[in-house]
């Protein structure tokens, strides 16, 4: 026997923002300008929220490519998508942006680009026609990348990074300055033979390169370069050789190459800190639960708030004349692992 099949029932209509404003009472001007977040009409906060409650029962969402059209450029903030792991720090920073600019009105667009050079990256970025860039840095821009952008429509290209580009905005994080306040601490805890912990993993020189600068920059300290992986197998064969090293103290990448290191000392039969004083970056919370506890160099970063309404005034009022705005500071923080 065979048996029947029923065509699927013809889909509903998209509602309309006229629907929406049937259902709320007003006018679609008025539904516009208050799902379109724009700022220059008066609109009460009571009207603005029987629009968004007609909208939510509706399932009514706002044509982009439309309301892109309508005001002449997107909303999209394009972020390309870090390749590299960058650590729980800048991880949390990141989301908080992110979440920063969606309170703001932008749609935040991460792009993958990985494999790609830096003009091949700008040219499929100017694609999507993006209001704002921000370029973490993994991807070397150029002037004539940033030129690229801003004729796609790009009202504001920003950098994050040890560098300025020209043409962008550079939101500058000085990485020396960590290495620095790491090698100092250890300096002034007596220690002069320093091990730098450099991760063998790619991409993170953008990050590393200049901690270890940072560091061979303190006067009386004699700086060593040590290659390690984040593994547990890297971090044991470089504790088998510390000995021969003659090295009294370590300053790792961060708290998690810290953490591993310190664990294979300490398995190596090395006393912590008497003989090896160690010492990462971030301070990340398990660092002050180990025993014993990591010292580490604290980052303070903006928050992401602060940062988001630095894209938005570059996106309000364009300007050739950019701006640097210096991200970050670092302390040392002594615990009983110096």
């Amino acid at each position: 026997m065979s048996q029947s099949s029923k065509s699927p029932e013809p889909s509903a209509p998209a509602p309309t923002s006229a629907d929406v404003a049937r259902r709320a009472g007003v006018s679609r001007a008025t539904v516009s300008y208050v799902l379109n977040n724009t700022e220059a009409v008066r609109i009460s906060e009571p009207t603005r929220r029987k629009v968004r409650e007609a909208a939510e029962e509706l399932g009514y969402v706002p044509h982009a490519a439309a309301r892109s059209l309508r005001a002449g450029r997107t909303r999209i903030v394009l972020m390309p998508t870090p390749h590299v792991p960058i650590g729980p720090l800048y991880s949390t920073f990141l989301d908080e942006l992110q979440w920063a600019l969606r309170r703001l009105d932008y749609t935040v667009v991460q792009y993958g680009s990985l494999g790609l050079s830096g003009d091949e990256a700008v040219r499929a970025w100017a694609e999507l026609r993006p209001v704002a860039v921000i370029s973490l840095g993994e991807i070397t821009l150029s002037a004539r990348n940033v030129a690229t952008l801003r004729r796609a429509g790009a009202r504001a290209v920003i950098t994050m990074g040890p560098t300025a580009v020209p043409g962008a905005h550079a939101l500058v994080m000085d990485q020396q300055q960590v290495g620095a306040r790491a090698a100092a601490h250890l300096v002034e805890r007596g220690r002069r033979r320093i091990g730098v912990v450099v991760p063998r993993e790619a991409g993170l020189e953008l990050f590393s390169a200049p901690r270890l600068a940072g560091a061979r920059g303190v006067a009386g300290a004699e700086v060593e370069a040590l290659p390690m992986a984040y593994s547990e197998e890297s971090a044991a064969e470089l504790a088998a050789r510390w000995r021969g090293l003659r090295l009294d103290a370590a300053f790792a990448y961060n708290d998690e190459y810290a953490m591993l290191l310190m664990r294979a000392l300490l398995d190596e039969g090395l006393r912590v800190p008497e003989e090896v004083a160690v010492i990462g970056a971030d301070d990340l919370l398990i660092g002050r639960l180990l025993r014993p506890r990591l010292s580490t160099v604290r980052i303070e970063m903006p928050t992401g708030d602060h940062l988001a309404s630095l894209v938005d005034h570059a996106v309000r009022e364009p300007s050739e004349a950019t701006e640097r705005h210096d991200l970050m500071t670092a302390e040392a923080v002594r615990r009983e692992s110096t």
